[in-house]
């Protein structure tokens, strides 16, 4: 069964639930805030996505990081904050077992 990682109030996430309850698709949804992060999920998701492309330098979440945080970001630097931070992943995330994809708009699911 697929995974869609998310926040329950992100708009785009509602967009992806709805593409996939539209297509009848079953899938699980994992609450990044309630739910939260392990390392193995994370590691399981960085094998398939760059630690740099997961890392959402648009969010709420990074801007209110200290400069100090977001400083020389690497990807190990960006590992510990998206552990310490959940909200730091971009979202949605799809994990169909053969991949996983980032972000949604219309139409990224009807492959499925």
């Amino acid at each position: 069964m697929m995974t869609l990682f998310g926040i329950k109030n992100c708009d785009t996430c509602r967009k992806a639930r709805k593409a996939l309850e539209g297509r009848g698709q079953p899938f699980q949804f994992h609450d990044l805030r309630e739910d939260g992060l392990s390392a193995p999920l994370l590691e399981h998701i960085l094998e398939r996505v760059p630690v740099l492309t997961l890392l959402n330098k648009r969010s709420t979440t990074w801007r209110q990081l200290p400069d100090e945080d977001k400083a020389d970001i690497d990807g190990d630097k960006a590992r510990r904050l998206m552990m310490a931070h959940p909200t730091l992943i971009k979202r949605p995330l799809l994990d169909t077992g053969d991949e996983i994809l980032v972000g949604f708009r219309d139409g990224d699911y009807d492959h499925l």
